[in-house]
């Protein structure tokens, strides 16, 4: 389900995953490369990860020979169930939005909502369709991952 209104976006999915591993995903950086900010085209990745409130984090991905880097800070850690971040790409905006994680238990499973605000009109469509593909990956990652 995904909605979008006035800046702000919500994507909700169901994942085959208990919510510490779906938490685990977002915030170890060897998970968090496999998936986040990135994409199969991807030619070099780096992720830096300070998880804790009022820790920084840095994501350079390369693709087509230039690099796209995604930096923020973490406003809210509250393994496993939330996660709340700040959320800029300084090549394409100056300003930063912010990234709400929501991951409650659903059977064997957990539901994973993510809400994005603080956009510019022009981004929600675009970056719904970019956490639909890195959401994608994510859900391959938990196929393969340990």
């Amino acid at each position: 389900m995904t909605a979008v209104a006035d800046g702000r976006l919500q994507i909700s999915r169901r994942f085959e995953a208990p919510p510490q591993r779906l938490f685990d995903l977002w915030t170890d950086p060897d998970q968090v490369a496999t998936w986040l900010f990135t994409t199969p085209e991807s030619e070099g990745h780096t992720t830096a990860l300070d998880v804790r409130v009022g820790g920084q984090w840095e994501i350079v991905d390369r693709r087509g020979g230039v690099d796209y880097r995604a930096i923020g800070e973490y406003l809210v850690v509250a393994p496993p169930h939330r996660l709340v971040f700040s959320f800029g790409m300084p090549q394409f905006e100056p300003g930063f939005s912010l990234v709400t994680v929501e991951i409650v238990p659903d059977g064997d499973g957990a539901v994973m909502t993510l809400i994005q605000e603080q956009l510019p009109a022009a981004y929600v469509d675009p970056s719904r369709d970019g956490w639909s593909v890195m959401f994608d990956l994510l859900a391959k990652r938990l196929l393969t991952a340990v």
